[in-house]
This record gives structure tokens, C-alpha cells and sequence, in this order.
């Protein structure tokens, strides 16, 4: 039986700090996700919407290397409906992606039925996004800045729900845009009342950004109080995370990111542990490097040659982090213009050393700083109000922002 935490448990009972001393999953111990009335995801793992990484390339090798449901990064309504270019190839996927996931970006019901209506019937699952802590989205009234208004929240949800026919909607929150503007509650219960299949909290809010450890008691008190299945978001570093959490919170499943930047195969141990079984020794340098190679192979299959290796610089940088040695290698990775130079870079490695322990919980993509959530001018005089914010983001500047996301 999973565990539940009693109301009010003590922080130390949901302690993010390393402990590798868990036992695998026992037969029967965790169920599949259910999402809708057809969706079962088994392991119940998802890989994190990320904006400028969850491209169909990465989602392919995750989907490799166990990952049963990786959902797309943060395509802009706006823009897709507009037809911009960039956005539908970062919409597209292969023909083989099952399930095939979406999230969305909109502060528009009409915007957001209009694009799931028309992309409903080709998709398994759609996400939508309101727990974006970025400054150009919260000015905007979109992202972390919508659960401050849960009218306008449950308006943009029904709306989504009401176009999608079977096809199952979440959504993905943080616990509010700062301490004392805490948005959580209020979107469980709307999640639950506009008809979503599930709800995926951060334990951290928008003002945090990715500093500090996860809040795991904030997510086993949505759980006690939801009335659907509640994902968990945050600080799964190790697949031994991924079993705390559920264990210690009762979700129903877990949301992985920064964790898996240049570790895809962390969803093979994922699926290792939630089947009984033990994972298998790290990979060293020399089992990675093919794996690179597969990646910015895939990335430039994607975006063509010149696009895919800048693509592939970042990847650079999260792969070798924390081996001996890999300050230097990397200095040559973040102006690789080819394949050839990428190998010839991480050939100066050793390669037999395993991937290093020091890097499993290295931040990874984002800094540790936290930020003042920035809103509309007047946002807060009305949280009541449900009118769509108009939207100072105009459609060259969504073109723009998309390039940049798309663009590494």
C-alpha cells in the first residue's frame, strides 16, 4: 500500500536530501498512471515539458531508453495558429511517437479551444502550461501569473477540456508565484472541477525558480485533497527519488527534468526500479560518447547540420559534467560546428571512467537564483476577474521567442 502523509507531516519527513537506501518496488506496490479512460502509463514517469529540450529528438531517446510518455516543450497557441514556422516543426513528431503529448502555452480560452480542437484528434495526451516562472510570460498574464485568477484558470480549462473529446488534459502548476501568493489549492480544485485527468504541482514557486530544494509536503497535501490523480514535479535527481516521492506523498506518478539533461538513460533505471529490479552499473565515458553521437546525429537530422550542432553545444556541456578533465573538453564542445570536432573533443576523456557520482544531483540548465515575479500592471487589483489578459506579446515577438527556445 502507498503511503500517504498525515496533514501538517514535518518537512523532515519529505527530506529531498540523497538517500540511496531504498528498497526496488515491490510487486503490486505502484499502479500504472491512469490519464483519461484509454491512456496507462507504465512506469508511471513522464519527461518533463522543457522549452529548448523536449524536442522530438530528445523525446525519441528517451522514449529509447524506457520513458513511456514525454510530453512536447511549451508550444505558443498564438503562434501555432498562426502558422509560424518554427512552432509547427517543434509541434511535429515522428510517426512512430506513441503515446504522442502536447503542452500548451495560451492565457486565451478562445485560443486554447480553437488549437486543441484541431489537434485533439492526432494526440494522446495535452498538458497546459500555467507554472512558467519566465518574466516575458508572467508580464504577459500568462504561465505561473494564470493561477492567480482561478476564474480565468477554469475558463482556459474548460475550454480545453470541452475541444479535446477523449483526449485527456493536465495541468502543470508550481505552488504559486511566491510564498505569499500561493495558487495551489485553489488550482487543485479547479482542476478537479473542469473536468482535467490530472494535476502535475512543482513543489516550488514561480519567484524560486529552481533554487532551493523541492516542497514534497505541499505536494502530499494536494494529494490528501485532490480528487484526482496528482503528479509529482521536482528534485527527482535519481530513479531511488522517484520511489521516495511516491511513497512518501502518495502521487500518482512523477514528472522528471533537469535530471535527465544529458542522462537519458535515467529512464531506464526509472523503469528498472518500478519493475523490482535493481539498475545496472553507471555508464562510463566511453559508453556515452555513441550516445552524444546518436543525439546531435537525430538533432541535425531535425534542424539541419548547422542548427542541430549549435543544438548539440548545451548537450555538450550536460553530458561531461563532473568527469575528470571535462572543464577543458568542454570549452571545445561549446563551439562544436560538426560531428567530427564533437568526437575528436571527447576523445581527451578517459574512456573508461564512469559517469561520476558528484554530477547525479548537479544542477543542471538552470541557476540557483531566485527572482520577483513580474505581472501586469493592475494584475492583482481583481483576482476574480476572468478576462483574458490582452496580451502585450505581439506575433513577431511569439516568432522570436520560439526561435530562441528552438534555437538553444
Amino acid at each position: 500500500m502507498v503511503e500517504k502523509p498525515e496533514p501538517g507531516a514535518s518537512p523532515e519527513r519529505f527530506s529531498t536530501e540523497i538517500n540511496r537506501d531504498v528498497p526496488v518496488a515491490a510487486p503490486g506496490e505502484f499502479e500504472p498512471l491512469a490519464l483519461g479512460s484509454k491512456l496507462r502509463v507504465w512506469p508511471p514517469v513522464l519527461l518533463a515539458p522543457m522549452a529548448g529540450v523536449t524536442n522530438p529528438p530528445f523525446r525519441s531517446l528517451c522514449r529509447e531508453f524506457g520513458a513511456p510518455l514525454c510530453v512536447s516543450e511549451m508550444i505558443t497557441a498564438r503562434a501555432w495558429l498562426r502558422g509560424n514556422e518554427l512552432t509547427h516543426l517543434l509541434a511535429s513528431s515522428s510517426e512512430d511517437e506513441r503515446p504522442r503529448s502536447f503542452q500548451i502555452y495560451s492565457a486565451d480560452p478562445d485560443e486554447v479551444r480553437e488549437f486543441v480542437k484541431r489537434i485533439a484528434p492526432g494526440i494522446d495526451h495535452i498538458d497546459l502550461n500555467f507554472g512558467c516562472p519566465v518574466p516575458k510570460v508572467t508580464r504577459a498574464g500568462g504561465g505561473s501569473a494564470i493561477p492567480l485568477k482561478p476564474r480565468l484558470l477554469a475558463r482556459i480549462l474548460r475550454a480545453a477540456v470541452g475541444a479535446a473529446g477523449e483526449t485527456p488534459i493536465t495541468i502543470k502548476v508550481r505552488m504559486g508565484a511566491s510564498n505569499e501568493l500561493s495558487t495551489w489549492r485553489d488550482s487543485g480544485r479547479v482542476a478537479h472541477e473542469e473536468g482535467a485527468a490530472a494535476i502535475c504541482l512543482h513543489g516550488r514557486t514561480a519567484a524560486q525558480l529552481y533554487s532551493g530544494d523541492a516542497n514534497w509536503d505541499v505536494i502530499g497535501e494536494l494529494v490528501e485533497a485532490s480528487k484526482i490523480p496528482v503528479l509529482g514535479n521536482g528534485d527527482i535527481w535519481e530513479c531511488w527519488d522517484a520511489l521516495r516521492m511516491m511513497r512518501a506523498t502518495g502521487c500518482a506518478g512523477v514528472v522528471v527534468g533537469r535530471a535527465c539533461l544529458g542522462r537519458p538513460w535515467l529512464f531506464r533505471e526509472l523503469a528498472q526500479v518500478f519493475n523490482g529490479q535493481e539498475p545496472g552499473p553507471p555508464p562510463t565515458v566511453g559508453d556515452i560518447i555513441p550516445i552524444m553521437a546518436d543525439h546531435a546525429t537525430r538533432l541535425m537530422d531535425f534542424f539541419g547540420p548547422e542548427l542541430g550542432m549549435r543544438q548539440m553545444r548545451k548537450w555538450g556541456v550536460w553530458y561531461t559534467k563532473g568527469f575528470h578533465g571535462s572543464s577543458a573538453v568542454r570549452e571545445s564542445l561549446v563551439r562544436v560546428t560538426n560531428l567530427e570536432d564533437m568526437l575528436s573533443a571527447l576523445s581527451k576523456l578517459n574512456q573508461e571512467e564512469p559517469f561520476p557520482e558528484r554530477a547525479l544531483r548537479a544542477n543542471r540548465a538552470k541557476g540557483s537564483r531566485k527572482q520577483k515575479v513580474v505581472l501586469p500592471e493592475g494584475y492583482l487589483d481583481d483576482l476574480n476577474d476572468d478576462t483574458p489578459p490582452k496580451g502585450p506579446i505581439s506575433e513577431a515577438e511569439l516568432a522570436a521567442w520560439d526561435k530562441a527556445l528552438g534555437g538553444g
